[in-house]
């Protein structure tokens, strides 16, 4: 069957033409210009088939988002150091997320609320942490913090802390915010105890 001149897409290729329709209309016109019958119209399908993947435009962004951070994954080898790694990942999540992804998620907050979500629950859904906690998974290995120390909350905390500056500042992280999260905040946390010496 033929559309448009074209083979009917189906599966993975319908979505991926859906998502990459999507994320131009949000370049475009911003999360306040997205609509439902222009993703439709520039993927050159139906409304009803987004409907039936995405049931609103706050999802069908969503989706958007965590394709387009998918692509650029960011990968941490294994440097010798917690700082050095953890410095390192602050500074790719940093230069990855641009003040146009930062505005998206305001402007997206009305329709969470209306939906009973929140920024966490996107980020969930966006974002991969299995190179933070390599990172962290490397560092008990070398000795180099306590694993009894890290509860669920110290753990986040220094990507937490990275978002909330670029979500109040709508700028990349500067070398001293970096610094400051990593020797100040989060290292002194986490990091063993020095043995006494013997008197």
């Amino acid at each position: 069957m033929r559309v448009r001149g074209r083979t009917r897409r189906r599966g993975a290729a319908l979505e991926q033409a859906i998502l990459e329709a999507t994320w131009a209309e949000l370049a475009e016109h911003g999360y306040a210009g997205l609509t439902m019958e222009n993703v439709a119209r520039r993927a050159e399908t139906s409304r009803p088939v987004l409907h039936r993947r995405w049931p609103s435009r706050t999802a069908l962004a969503t989706a958007a988002l965590a394709q387009q951070f998918a692509r650029a994954n960011i990968v941490i080898s294994d440097m010798g150091s917690l700082r050095e790694e953890l410095c390192h990942l602050l500074r790719c999540m940093s230069d990855r997320a641009g003040s146009r992804d930062l505005q998206l998620f305001f402007d997206m907050q009305k329709d969470l609320v209306a939906e009973r979500s929140s920024f966490a629950d996107i980020r969930a859904r966006i974002v991969d942490g299995s190179q933070f906690h390599a990172v962290i998974g490397r560092a008990i290995e070398r000795g180099e913090i306590d694993p009894a120390r890290l509860t669920p909350r110290i753990t986040s905390l220094p990507l937490d802390l990275a978002r909330h500056e670029m979500m109040m500042t709508f700028q990349p992280l500067s070398d001293d915010a970096i610094r400051e999260i990593v020797d100040d905040i989060f290292l002194p946390l986490v990091r063993r105890d020095k043995p006494s010496s013997q008197i």
